[in-house]
């Protein structure tokens, strides 16, 4: 059975967890999840790292206060799959640095700029995008790089070898294709 670490340091890592038990319902796909909030959590062995929107600069400071940082570090530069949303992103790409991406934080704004859309999301089509306080990827510094979605003309969703990251939150929303694209990349 499949194990997937979810970072619960801060954020809506318990919005995640629910999403995926919903999809794992929904889809009939057998996985553990379990929360990663101390060191002996992220040396676990696990095939799935989750890291969930909220405060990006809170997340990597807890990270390093707990010696989570580096170790995460390492799995997700050796190949662990890692599905990362709004702040999740920014870790990815200005805190861990292992993905080839140039991100602008609250892009659209503060929390009044938040919206809804619905945008094609590589093979999936439309999906549903909620966003709050989200960054954009402005540019991306790798031929690696894999555009999977734009919103208002902005990149907001990337595939780069292991990792996904999106601007957005589908967590928030009752389609769960996104996940299943990400399960993709798991199997």
């Amino acid at each position: 059975m499949k194990k997937i670490g979810v970072l619960a340091l801060q954020g809506d890592f318990l919005e995640h967890e629910s999403a995926l038990k919903k999809f794992s319902l929904q889809k009939k796909v057998d996985f553990e999840i379990f929360e990663i909030r101390q060191k002996k959590d992220a040396l676990k062995d696990f095939d799935a790292l989750v890291l969930p929107g909220g405060e990006s600069t809170v997340q990597s400071k807890l990270l390093h206060e707990l010696e989570i940082f580096d170790i995460l570090k390492e799995k997700i530069e050796k190949g662990l799959p890692v599905f990362a949303t709004c702040a999740g992103l920014i870790l990815l790409a200005s805190h861990f640095q292992t993905l080839p991406v140039t991100v602008k934080r609250n892009a659209f704004g503060r929390q009044l700029g938040s919206f809804y859309a619905e945008e094609d999301f590589d093979a999936l089509q439309k999906v549903p995008m909620t966003f709050i306080r989200a960054p954009i990827i402005e540019t991306t510094n790798s031929n690696e790089v894999k555009v999977l979605a734009k919103a208002k003309n902005f990149i907001v969703a990337v595939k780069y070898k292991n990792q996904i990251a999106i601007s957005f939150h589908p967590e928030l929303n009752n389609d769960f294709r996104v996940y299943e694209y990400f399960f993709e990349i798991i199997e």
